[in-house]
């Protein structure tokens, strides 16, 4: 049954449009239609987990199953979990309002090593049991009373090394989650019919390539995990699937996302062999979208979405040859719709005007290179594949095309890097800004991020580790040498949270318990960012707790330096370490996941970075015979360049009044919780979804001539609101009324729209009073009659001056008279506790709002008053002339 949620999302708390479940895209399936009800839940807050392309695709594909149903969850921020502990509210998934143990099958992504610990707090939240132990013993489906879901992780993370979080997951899910997840569906679909045991379906479960149920698996002394039964798999397949691109039109939230664009994939897979990069060894192989379904994906989704943004998204954009020539395709067609291309880090190498051009024009984006490393020679043993001329040509390029300013990733503690490496990125600094120097020219400038280098699984770096003491020196001498640069923003990752990510990363299932009291001590989202100190501690608690914290020195200390030959300190490290190059054969936590690629080419490739020797891009040059092109794992697929379009100009405003139309609205249901800048942005994308002919304003940024009358108080319900809309060509009144009709949420009625003249004053300028219903009460709950009422209210008329200081916005205190404000107040007819008052309501700032008119009852009455609810019945308008 659903819970009693609503009483808890209310304005007190921050965003509360976030926990609606009813933006655009959401999908509400008949509960009793499902077979199997899943949860799809991410363990960051809504503005994170709902712009997350995994996390829309894996929902839309799901809800596409029959007789599956699929709902969404995710981690509420502080003020809203402080509520449902104090309340004892289970965790709901946002559709429905439902508890988490309501549904079959809770799914969270773990895409970072610490990330584990918002996925115990949801848990918690939702009053599920933490581990798999506990989750059997209670027992699941019709053989027992217990409803609790089965609980699994996808993720980079979880299929990179899911051991440290083996006891969390009831199993884990491998790789691309596109063909795999239906599959889950299917054998607990069959499950359920045939009432067979949690451990039963879980065995079903194993059989499933890229399906691993760490309960079928133990952990041997030396690291190794090995299956404790015959019958499931010694080593568990990554999953493989093919970009699906129509699926990742979906989700269009109220509030503005981390990423508030349209995102549609066009390769999966990085061939490049960067040796530092997960990412790039578990998405092998290359996989590229056809042109015709990226540039169809994105004509349909930016119709149907309304978003003035879109983003290509690839490890490396840029190896999509297709690039420039679908860019400009989806330029040219969208041309006079004022929307923009954004691409994630891209390849500086590839980095061209062709490439400029479509990422310019009315909008630039922010443009970002990865370089990585400062000197040609530790690119090489990176094996990044970049020379310092093709950095130069790329950073000259977008200087030409007028960037002023460019974003750089570099990383220290490298394998090989010396001091004169460290440095080196300073001077690639100095150098670039040099060349890129011109007499006309304004100065190019940098923001660069240094991050310390963190060994993942997985890679050939795997055995390397730098001890945080050199990761501090080193930043310290990056910190000198940029004090003497102008226009370099220079950020540095703090050396605390890549020793933990290190930590856990490379960790076995003894980490388990480590995770779980962190998770108890503190450590969670916020704390790693608000409260960094406590979140370290909490973890280097936990740690100490476990007797681990020989462990976690010996990361501290760089443990496995491939370039230090000297045996450990005895006093500081409580157990032997040995050079890794005598034993890259010793058994990994994750030799049992079976990601295609061969451990024995990642120790020769290792061996080649030792000596500066790279290895080329087997997307279009030689196969560097990795391993994974297989039959189960697929083989490269490249699209070769395609020719590129004519460029059709960039968008031009088109400026052009021709009729305004003014439109009386409500807010009313759970739209009082989407504030002001959400209505507006919602307004914005209904127009470009509907195809209103908008006339736009001038300047850098054109926006669409769409103007409220005055901002809406959050929380608070309307019956009088008023918008006015600019065209640029004459519209028939009731089409446009019926439009907007028909593309707006429910809750926001269409009450009349008028024709008014371009000359008149506009709806902002016009407004000069509202009138609202107040429902208040005493603070204690007492019944107060309405006699006592309405001799306050006679009070308060009766009164000429009742001074109030309000801070203006240049921050200086003024007081004002509030009784000057005020200019009708009665009492409800049918409603003793209802309020009504019109109230002035300028553009100059002299508001009479609820907040006032409390102050003012409190004044004559002496006591505090509750407000309950606000609702505005109308705005007046009154500067007509």
């Amino acid at each position: 049954m659903p819970v009693a949620v609503e009483s808890l999302i209310t304005p007190d708390i921050m965003k509360p449009a976030r926990y609606l479940g009813n933006e655009l895209g959401a999908v509400h399936k008949a509960w009793d239609s499902a077979s199997v009800r899943w949860v799809l839940t991410y363990p960051e807050v809504y503005e994170v987990g709902a712009s997350n392309l995994g996390h829309i695709i894996l929902y839309n594909i799901l809800n596409a199953q029959p007789r599956q149903l699929c709902d969404r969850a995710y981690l509420p921020a502080a003020d809203l979990a402080t509520k449902l502990r104090e309340t004892e509210t289970p965790l709901f998934a946002v559709e429905t309002k439902r508890s988490l143990t309501d549904y079959d099958i809770l799914g969270f992504s773990l895409s970072y090593e610490l990330g584990a610990t918002n996925i115990l707090e949801m848990l918690d939240l939702a009053r599920i049991p933490l581990t798999w132990q506990e989750r059997n013993q209670a027992g699941w489906g019709k053989t027992s009373g217990a409803t609790y879901p089965l609980i699994f992780a996808g993720g980079q993370t979880a299929t990179s090394n899911p051991e440290p979080y083996a006891d969390f997951f009831d199993f884990v899910a491998l790789g691309d989650g596109e063909e795999l997840l239906p599959e889950i569906g299917l054998i607990l679909e069959e499950g359920k019919a045939q009432g067979l045991s949690r451990q039963a379906i879980l065995l079903d479960l194993a059989q499933i390539p890229g399906v691993y149920v760490p309960q079928f698996y133990d952990m041997a002394d030396d690291g190794a995990v090995h299956p404790n039964r015959p019958d499931v798999p010694k080593r568990v397949l990554r999953r493989v699937a093919d970009p699906m691109p129509a699926y990742s039109i979906g989700l269009v939230p109220y509030v503005q996302t981390v990423h508030d664009r349209l995102t549609i994939e066009v390769r999966r897979g990085c061939t490049r062999g960067c040796r530092f990069c997960q990412p790039g060894m578990l998405t092998r192989p290359a996989r590229d979208v056809e042109p015709e379904q990226v540039v169809d994906a994105i004509e349909t989704g930016m119709r149907e979405t309304g978003y003035n943004e879109f983003s290509l998204l690839s490890l490396s954009c840029s190896d999509y040859l297709a690039l420039p020539a679908v860019g400009m395709e989806i330029k040219n067609r969208l041309k006079d719709e004022n929307v923009s291309l954004s691409l994630p880090s891209q390849r500086v190498d590839r980095f061209d005007e062709d490439i400029a051009n479509i990422i310019g024009g009315t909008r630039n984006t922010g443009l970002t290179f990865a370089p990585e490393a400062g000197t040609q020679r530790m690119r090489d043993i990176i094996n990044k594949g970049l020379t310092n001329e093709e950095l130069l040509r790329g950073i000259k390029t977008a200087h030409e095309q007028g960037w002023s300013k460019v974003k750089l990733y570099f990383m220290i503690g490298l394998p090989g890097e010396t001091d004169a490496d460290v440095l080196g990125i300073a001077e690639t600094i100095r150098w670039l800004r040099r060349e890129c120097q011109g007499q006309g020219k304004r100065r190019l400038n940098f923001n660069i991020t240094i991050s310390n280098f963190t060994p993942k699984p997985h890679t050939p770096f795997q055995w390397h580790s730098v001890s945080t003491q050199e990761f501090q020196r080193k930043q310290d001498l990056l910190r000198a040498e940029f004090r003497r640069l102008k226009g370099v923003k220079v950020n540095f990752t703090d050396v605390r949270i890549s020793a933990m990510e290190d930590f856990v990363g490379r960790g076995d299932r003894r980490l388990a318990p480590v995770v779980k009291r962190a998770w108890e001590l503190g450590a969670g989202m916020d704390s790693w960012w608000e409260s960094l100190d406590k979140a370290y501690g909490a973890w280097t608690d936990a740690i100490a707790e476990a007797n681990l914290t020989w462990k976690y020195r010996q990361v501290e200390q760089g443990e496995w330096n491939l370039f230090d030959n000297s045996s450990p300190d005895q006093e500081t490290s409580l157990q032997p370490s040995h050079h890794p190059l005598q034993s890259l054969d010793a058994p990994l936590p994750w030799d049992h996941l079976d990601t295609g690629i061969d451990k024995q080419w990642l120790q020769d490739d290792l061996k080649r970075a030792l000596q500066a020797a790279t290895v080329p891009d087997c997307s279009f040059e030689g196969c560097s015979h990795c391993g994974v092109c297989s039959v189960d794992f697929g083989h490269n697929v490249v699209v070769p360049p395609q020719p590129i379009p004519a460029f059709n100009g960039n968008f031009v405003p088109n400026q052009e009044r021709v009729q305004r139309i003014r439109v009386w609205f409500g807010k009313q249901g759970d739209m009082a919780l989407v504030s002001h800048l959400d209505l507006l942005r919602l307004f914005d994308r209904i127009v470009r979804r509907s195809h209103i002919p908008i006339a736009y304003t001038g300047g850098f940024h054109p926006s669409p001539r769409i103007a409220p009358a005055n901002a809406l108080m959050l929380g608070a319900t309307s019956s009088g609101e008023i918008v006015d809309f600019e065209l640029t060509e004459c519209v028939d009144l009731e089409t446009f009324r019926q439009t907007l009709d028909t593309f707006l949420p429910s809750d926001i009625p269409i009450y009349n729209a008028e024709v008014i003249d371009l000359k008149a004053p506009s709806a902002t300028q016009a407004v000069g009073q509202a009138e609202y219903s107040l429902t208040v009460t005493a603070s204690n709950n007492s019944s107060i009659e309405a006699k006592q009422w309405q001799i306050w209210l006679d009070q308060i008329l009766e009164t000429k001056e009742i001074l109030f200081e309000q801070t203006t916005k240049s921050g200086k205190q003024k007081v004002v008279n509030l009784r000057d404000r005020l200019f009708s107040l009665n009492l409800g007819t049918d409603n003793p506790t209802q309020i009504n008052y019109i109230g002035s309501c300028r553009n100059d700032g002299t508001i009479l709002r609820p907040e006032h008119l409390m102050f003012m009852l409190e004044h004559i009455s002496g006591q505090p008053i509750v407000l309950t609810q606000i609702h505005r019945r109308q705005l007046i308008l009154v500067n007509m002339s």
